[in-house]
């Protein structure tokens, strides 16, 4: 465990974008707040007001990384990364009920007809590799690291899997949601060696946000 995780501090490892957005003001209920702006700051260790917590601020998809390797005591990353993640150095205690959205495999509006062995295009090759496997159907999976809704477009691939929201980019681009995989949302996960050798601090974090996560689906419409 390296010199940042240390047995006096605990870090969280967070990624830059919506789950920053939607999880600095959870942190903010039970008294975590980062000490620099951090729409300005270009730091990637961050300062707290609490003083024995630091955030770090990592890629989305290292986020279980560096949670698993201990370089993190703590982190937040959606289901979606969690479920392409081939490691099983931390435990997931918590479902933080933000960054909501589903994980969805999409294609034209009006398809041509569809090809004996699917070509998909995708980040989640693991993720959409299990899902065909199950239902028996062979697929070629292209992997791909943004502009999904552009691959069926130019014959690329007959279908894709993505995260949706809205499903405004899908219309936007003539595609549609054809198959739903899993509702996704942003997680709390534990690296295992922190759960034993900080278990009281991290126990109480859990504690702390799970009470916030509660009180803020209070508030929520319904």
């Amino acid at each position: 465990m390296n010199s940042l995780s240390s047995s006096d501090q605990l870090v969280l490892a967070l990624s830059k974008g919506r789950i920053l957005k939607e999880t600095l003001p959870l942190l903010a209920s039970i008294g975590i707040a980062p000490l620099d702006d951090l729409s300005v700051s270009r730091k990637l260790i961050l300062d707290t007001t609490k003083p024995d917590i630091k955030l770090v601020v990592v890629r989305a998809s290292d986020v279980p990384t560096y949670v698993e390797y201990g370089a993190a005591d703590l982190g937040v990353a959606g289901k979606d990364v969690l479920l392409e993640y081939e490691g099983t150095g931390f435990y997931e205690p918590l479902d933080l009920q933000i960054a909501r959205c589903r994980l969805m495999i999409a294609g034209p509006v009006a398809p041509t007809a569809v090809p004996t062995k699917l070509r998909v295009a995708t980040k989640y090759a693991g993720i959409t590799r299990r899902w065909y496997a199950e239902r028996g159907v062979q697929v070629e999976v292209i992997k791909l690291y943004g502009a999904m809704e552009l691959a069926p477009l130019v014959g690329l691939a007959d279908r894709i899997v993505d995260l949706v929201d809205t499903g405004n980019t899908l219309r936007a681009n003539g595609l549609a949601p054809l198959e739903h995989i899993c509702d996704i949302s942003s997680r709390l996960i534990v690296n295992k060696a922190a759960m034993k050798t900080k278990h009281a601090r991290v126990t109480a974090l859990v504690a702390a946000l799970s009470e916030a996560v509660a009180k803020a689906a209070a508030r929520r419409p319904r």
